[in-house]
């Protein structure tokens, strides 16, 4: 996929454990682990919105854009 998640960047950035994480946005520590190793197929508005308050980061921060390379 040409979406990369950069969660576990920043939340290193943060000093922050996924499980604190979990803790402060309301999302299971399941549902947040699928979005840090880029398994998610979507996510919520409201749900990036709240990671990105509890990390006072960018939506930007977390996710990138790489464009994939056809064989």
């Amino acid at each position: 996929m040409a979406i990369i998640v950069n969660l576990d960047v920043m939340l290193a950035k943060r000093k922050m454990s996924l499980s604190e994480l979990s803790e402060r946005v309301g999302l299971t520590l399941a549902n947040l682990s699928v979005l840090k190793t880029g398994k998610a197929k979507a996510i919520r508005f409201s749900t990036l919105n709240t990671i990105c308050a509890v990390l006072n980061c960018q939506p930007g921060d977390i996710l990138e854009y790489q464009q994939e390379h056809k064989v």
